[in-house]
């Protein structure tokens, strides 16, 4: 087939594509073309529909941004005020039988006092091993030790991220946390524990927004509207890159000579497909992304349900659950972010069974609502395998065992999806793999190799971050700008970044 050329390529239409794609629509610098193996925009941000009509995100996405550009994106791709809901996060902990609030760590109030006891305590070692230190951390296990002390490692940190990452603190580093996880003030913590108060709302998505039609993907199917729609190829995927003749080559047999290359691919993928590299060259690239990037595979399962919504559920957002009564690191209440993430009313649905199949076998008949439902993660790695045929069975399980359902809780859909890769693991090697092979890429071959895989970053992995990679990567082909986003992640979460908009 014959080739195509043009002066800038973008691979991959998730947040971190159509990043690149609306800053060189607006820059207009020279011809660029965007192309996605799938056959619409989201990557991994997209919204799936189960054949009753729950939606379901393919993990847990919410808006909330430090970055002005990607706000003016946002409203001009649904600028009503109808095409969002804005949220308070109300976010708990299950542990001991209790809910504590989020963040943990600052609400060991509401914890039983024998655990109190042992998180002060541990608290003020840690202070003590602080005062003691004169090297950083080098692990996420012994910042956690330093930070918090034995009883909150124990009780929450360590189980929790086994079960997020699939992997122990200890194989993890430490640079990625930044505002991501909370450092607990001592004095705060005795103060509202003898008081018996809980802290308030931590963190940059204490507020958060939603589309209120399509989920998560629907904003970026938006987005996508709002480009040269002869500048988008879907259902194209990459076989191989010519890394030195500049060439991509895609499955249906079509090629696309390019100047300057966005990609998002993998990484890891991308340097096992890459082609006109010397031998020594191709082998370090490979061999380290190999033995030096990390990941999970996530499973996502979501389940709809007939009824009310439980007032044991009420205004709660996402829900965390560090102990092993349940698979699941996270629940979110998929149907409080939106009316429309669920069937509407006069939708006549029969029950697939109940929560706790012992609770007898259900009417078939097609009956009303309302709905409400659940999304809920779980990790899988070598460390931590999962059983693929039980997942689903174990995760409804796990909801009856944390008061999420009922025994006789009425489900009428489910939604088991599998992503691998899930997580970029922030692993203790991470960054020396980054440092040698992301400048061979852009520095010999004109390789921007950007977004949540694409640079490996979990740190600046939310979409406003995987949005901005995009656009500064652009800035940095054309322009020869910094990528702050990339270079800097604790720089650009610390402050409110207004240097760029798209109408100026």
């Amino acid at each position: 087939m014959t080739t195509q050329e043009v002066d800038t390529l973008v691979i991959g239409a998730g947040p971190t594509g159509l990043g690149a794609s609306k800053r060189l629509h607006q820059l207009n610098l020279g011809s660029w073309t965007l192309v996605d193996a799938n056959n619409e925009a989201g990557g991994l941000a997209s919204t799936d529909v189960t054949q009753e009509g729950f939606l379901f995100d393919v993990g847990g996405h919410v808006i909330f941004s430090h970055y002005a550009y990607f706000d003016d994106v946002l409203n001009e791709a649904l600028p009503e005020k109808d095409d969002w809901y804005e949220h308070q996060r109300v976010s708990y902990v299950r542990s001991r039988d209790v809910w504590v609030p989020y963040p943990y760590q600052n609400n060991i109030s509401v914890l039983p006092t024998d655990d109190q006891v042992k998180c002060i305590d541990g608290m003020i070692d840690a202070m003590e091993l602080r005062a003691q230190s004169t090297l950083s951390p080098k692990t996420f296990d012994e910042w956690i030790m330093r930070m918090m002390g034995i009883g909150l490692a124990d009780l929450f940190m360590r189980p929790y991220n086994f079960k997020v990452w699939a992997v122990p603190t200890t194989m993890m580093q430490c640079k990625w946390l930044g505002e991501r996880v909370a450092a607990p003030s001592l004095k705060m913590v005795v103060n509202n524990t003898l008081n018996h108060k809980v802290a308030g709302n931590w963190g940059p998505n204490a507020t958060f927004k939603f589309p209120a039609r399509d989920g998560t993907g629907g904003i970026w199917k938006a987005v996508a509207k709002t480009l040269p729609q002869d500048k988008l190829q879907f259902n194209k995927k990459v076989v191989k890159v010519d890394a030195d003749g500049h060439v991509a080559h895609f499955l249906d047999g079509s090629s696309i000579k390019y100047k300057h290359l966005v990609t998002t691919m993998g990484l890891d993928y991308l340097v096992n497909h890459l082609e006109g590299l010397d031998d020594a060259t191709k082998h370090l690239l490979q061999q380290t992304a190999k033995d030096k990037l990390v990941y999970s595979s996530t499973h996502v399962v979501g389940i709809g349900i007939r009824g009310e919504l439980p007032n044991r559920i009420g205004d709660k957002c996402w829900l965390y659950f560090p102990e092993r009564d349940c698979p699941f690191y996270r629940a979110t209440i998929f149907s409080n972010y939106s009316p429309h993430n669920c069937p509407q009313e006069g939708t006549k649905l029969p029950t697939l069974s109940y929560a706790d199949p012992e609770h007898g076998e259900p009417s078939k008949e097609a009956q009303d609502g309302p709905y409400w439902s659940l999304m809920l993660e779980i990790s899988e790695s070598h460390l931590k395998p999962v059983n693929n045929d039980t997942v689903l069975e174990d995760t409804i399980r796990g909801c009856i065992n944390t008061q999420l359902l009922l025994p006789d809780s009425e489900i009428v859909s489910t939604y088991h999806r599998k992503f691998t890769p899930g997580y970029p693991t922030p692993s203790l090697e991470r960054d020396d793999a980054l440092n040698e092979i992301l400048p061979v890429l852009q520095e010999r071959f004109d390789i921007l190799s950007r977004g949540r895989f694409g640079s490996w970053k979990y740190e600046v992995g939310n979409q406003d971050h995987s949005f901005m990679l995009g656009v500064e990567a652009v800035d940095r082909a054309l322009l020869g700008a910094p990528e702050m986003t990339l270079l800097s992640p604790d720089f650009v979460n610390g402050r409110r970044n207004n240097e760029r908009r798209l109408n100026v």
